[in-house]
This record gives C-alpha cells, sequence and structure tokens, in this order.
C-alpha cells in the first residue's frame, strides 16, 4: 500500500532519529517526523520520515513514508549487519532503497541511497562506524517504537481496528 502524498510535519520537537551513522566527514541519518495521518485509521501507524545524507562532496535529502513493516525489516536488516553481511533496506520501491557495504576495511561502511521511486539519482558514501553502532541503533529503533507504538490492527484484509 503506498503512503499518501503530504508531508506537514516540522523540524525540531517530536523528531526521533531512525538511524544515525556519522563520522565527522560522512553521515546517513532517517529522522522520523511524526505520524503520517494522525487518527485517520488506515493510516494512522504509518510514519513520515527523511533520509539526509552527507559527504564533504554532495548532500541529499528525501522525504519518506515508513510502514510498521518498514521498522520489522529495519530490524532484520540490523541483524545481518551485526553478522558482517551487506544488506538492503526498503528495496519494495515504494520508497528510496539504502544499502549498506560492508567494506572490511576497519569499520567503513558504504552506504548507497538510491531514489528509485522517484528521480532515479543515488549517492554513495563511506562512514567509519562507531564501536557499538549495531546496538546505537537497535537502540534508536526503540525509541521510535516507544514514541509511537503501533495502535492499529488489521483484523482481515483491508479491515482495521484501534487496538484495545
Amino acid at each position: 500500500m503506498p503512503c499518501p502524498v503530504r508531508f506537514s510535519c516540522s523540524w525540531g520537537e517530536g523528531t526521533v532519529d531512525l538511524i544515525r551513522l556519522a563520522d565527522g566527514e560522512s553521515s546517513l541519518e532517517v529522522r522520523v517526523l511524526g505520524r503520517s495521518m494522525p487518527g485517520v485509521l488506515e493510516w494512522h501507524d504509518f510514519l513520515d520520515a527523511e533520509i539526509v545524507v552527507a559527504s564533504g562532496f554532495a548532500q541529499g535529502r528525501l522525504e519518506v513514508c515508513l510502514a510498521p513493516d518498514d521498522l520489522n525489516s529495519w530490524s532484520q536488516v540490523l541483524g545481518a549487519l551485526a553478522a558482517g553481511r551487506d544488506a538492503v533496506w526498503m528495496d519494495d520501491g515504494r520508497n528510496p532503497e539504502i544499502q549498506f557495504e560492508l567494506s572490511g576495511q576497519d569499520g567503513v561502511a558504504v552506504v548507497v541511497v538510491k531514489d528509485v521511486a522517484g528521480s532515479g539519482a543515488s549517492i554513495r558514501v563511506p562512514v567509519r562506524l562507531a564501536d557499538g553502532w549495531v546496538d546505537d541503533q537497535h537502540e534508536r529503533l526503540q525509541g521510535v517504537w516507544a514514541t509511537w507504538p503501533q495502535e492499529v490492527v488489521e483484523t482481515s484484509s483491508g479491515v482495521y481496528e484501534w487496538r484495545r
């Protein structure tokens, strides 16, 4: 199910970084800004977010809408990365795709963000990973779930109810 095209959240209070990888030269952040359509049963648990990539050479920002499945998928991707395997997140064509390539060089990952659903542009930046980075990303994911818990359940195909 595609997300509705809307983006009205503001910067500042209420944002939570789902992903933050930074080394002083390059960075990848996925900032969750808030619920996409709070109070609208079918869309209540979807989250407006933005992907921000920066390096000494280029910068980019993309708006995204995260479904609860995207957060579950991020948890699985973190498991693969913790095991030392390359991984891809959001490769369903609905949002920009984020690839994580663990280079084998001392703690450096190459992050590739591809705007497959929009412009077709991509950016590739190396980021030196800090010790404990996987645990930090897990904590950030838990922070997103704590800030915006799932409050809607799909009882059958296309039928939604508030959790009790």
